[in-house]
């Protein structure tokens, strides 16, 4: 595996995106639950990511809002499930755990699919951001529950005013 990163800005601070074999493997925030060390992010070198930061930037212009991207997603077959299931949620929506959990025909396994939530190497473009609490509340997020509030109300899941 040949692996690459860039750092781009955003409004909500720096993403590390890394890509292995040239598909994106991973988009992370600083100070990310989970996040892989430096060291295995491979060298520096922007060109793998043009069309990824291309895309984060319409998004964030909001002229987009479902990402068309190769993915490269290492992990178990269950937590590939999910991430694939959590790409199917709307721009502007939001699943509860139990939801995705009876989506994926495992209605008891909603701890599980908050595990592999919390795991998802590409955040923002697998929208883990879209998954809440069954009450409605703002449950875990790997970026921090601001960023999670501040995705949600910027795509209008929340209510108010776009912050960004």
């Amino acid at each position: 595996m040949h692996r690459r990163h860039t750092v781009t800005d955003s409004p909500y601070g720096p993403l590390t995106l890394v890509a292995t074999d040239g598909v994106l493997s991973g988009l992370y925030m600083a100070g990310q639950r989970h996040r892989p060390p430096e060291e295995t992010f491979g060298e520096p070198d922007p060109r793998p990511f043009r069309e990824v930061i291309r895309q984060l930037d319409a998004y964030h212009a909001r002229e987009l809002t479902a990402f068309d991207l190769p993915l490269h997603l290492a992990g178990t077959p269950f937590q590939r499930s999910v991430w694939e299931r959590l790409r199917t949620i709307p721009y502007g929506e939001t699943r509860s755990y139990g939801q995705l959990a009876e989506e994926l025909g495992r209605p008891a396994a909603s701890r599980a699919v908050g595990l592999a939530n919390g795991r998802n190497p590409v955040g923002i473009i697998v929208p883990c951001h879209r998954v809440i609490g069954a009450g409605g509340g703002l449950t875990g997020y790997g970026g921090g529950l601001d960023r999670k509030r501040t995705l949600l109300t910027f795509e209008g899941a929340l209510g108010g005013a776009a912050l960004f």
